[in-house]
């Protein structure tokens, strides 16, 4: 009932749901039709989070999966296979931004201030990518899989290692048109 609710309180949702759909089918290769959308455990998840959000913003108290309820998440959003996803109570998420599994926008200290990451609008985190505190990062970058973020990443920028540092600049596309987790910065090794 509280999800009937919350949709007739709050008709934007649906439109986020249908911008998630989309982006679900023409960045998900395993997406041939816009119906399997629904069955996609990282679509689930968004459309959790929102009704969570909405009824937390609204007084009442609730929680799922590891997406914080206050977590502020923008439209378009991809969570590739939602395992392992988390998601801190301050972090916000811009509009068109792609994760895939096991990625961890985590706080940093006490603060009720906000103490967990800002991802702008167009990144890419890769499988495995841990944002840690109150950075930023920046519009259409992309952060390699297993990478740790514990400052802040200019736009436009490839971001790579523990701690992760820029190792590209200048990003023409933006990375979650293609989902494309290596390109950019795999570096020349002879072992």
């Amino acid at each position: 009932m509280a999800v009937q609710e919350t949709y007739a309180a709050a008709p934007d949702l649906v439109e986020c749901a249908v911008c998630d759909i989309m982006v679900v089918k023409d960045r998900e290769p395993a997406c041939d039709k816009y119906v399997r959308a629904l069955f996609f455990k990282g679509f689930q998840a968004v459309q959790c989070q929102r009704v969570a959000n909405f009824l937390w913003n609204n007084g009442r108290k609730v929680y799922h999966c590891c997406i914080h309820p206050a977590a502020t998440l923008g439209r378009g959003i991809l969570l590739d296979h939602a395992t392992g996803i988390v998601i801190g109570e301050t972090a916000i998420v811009g509009d068109n931004v792609s994760m895939l599994h096991r990625v961890s926008l985590g706080g940093s200290g006490m603060s009720h201030m906000r103490r967990h990451p800002m991802i702008c609008h167009g990144v890419l985190l890769g499988a495995g990518v841990s944002v840690l505190g109150p950075v930023v990062i920046g519009r259409g970058s992309k952060i390699g899989a297993g990478s740790v973020v514990v400052t802040s990443v200019p736009e436009h920028c490839v971001a790579v290692g523990i701690p992760a540092k820029v190792v590209k600049r200048d990003l023409k596309k933006e990375p979650v048109q293609e989902m494309d987790q290596i390109s950019g910065f795999i570096l020349d090794y002879v072992i």
